[in-house]
């Protein structure tokens, strides 16, 4: 991963110390986190790289979302889901950031990333409620392969009763969300459950 993405993706929390910020994000490995956000201060401010990676995701939705999605309601049901959570660290920095009022395709999509830094905010805090470490949840995820390249030094395939912990993190994810989307109506709940799998399936490979 490059400098920048470090920089980006966790720049809304400011000059914070690598391991604040770690704290913060939790599941990938200490020493490559640690390296790319260090190795990301002399590219570029943190605010600066904040900016440049909303902007970035901002114009990968407007290349890759389809017209036919009806964005302007999904933006709708998504800010009031944003204005209606609590203020979880990354999210809340997420939130914080200006979105376009005149791209409403790259405002749909940075949306979807504010909301996506608050589930995992909830995750992050269900994992080592129901047991597995962040690394055996790495593991089971996506595999031994994969969490090494993500930072997670010398993985081992994790043991079986371990995997069940990690779904009921999941479903303990699910619970912590509930009253965020309770916010909504079920007709609300519904179209926005509609909105998300249009947007989904509409992305180009």
């Amino acid at each position: 991963m490059k400098p920048t993405w470090w920089r980006g993706r966790f720049g809304v929390l400011g000059e914070a110390p690598a391991s604040v910020v770690q704290a913060v994000q939790g599941f990938l490995g200490p020493p490559l986190f640690t390296e790319g956000w260090l190795a990301g201060r002399p590219v570029m401010p943190a605010e600066k790289a904040a900016a440049c990676y909303a902007r970035a995701v901002r114009t990968w939705g407007r290349a890759n979302i389809h017209s036919d999605v009806d964005v302007e309601h999904f933006n709708r049901l998504a800010q009031q889901l944003i204005d209606a959570a609590d203020a979880l660290p990354l999210f809340a920095g997420r939130r914080a950031q200006p979105g376009p009022g005149d791209d409403p395709v790259g405002a749909a999509m940075q949306r979807v990333h504010v909301l996506r830094e608050h589930r995992g905010a909830c995750h992050l805090a269900a994992v080592p409620l129901c047991g597995p470490t962040a690394r055996a949840a790495m593991v089971i995820n996506l595999g031994v392969e994969q969490a090494t390249r993500y930072g997670r030094q010398g993985p081992h395939p994790v043991a079986a009763t371990l995997i069940p912990r990690r779904q009921r993190a999941e479903q303990l994810t699910d619970e912590l969300q509930a009253p965020l989307y309770a916010t909504l109506t079920d007709r609300q709940r519904a179209e926005f459950a509609e909105l998300v799998s249009a947007l989904t399936t509409s992305l180009t490979p």
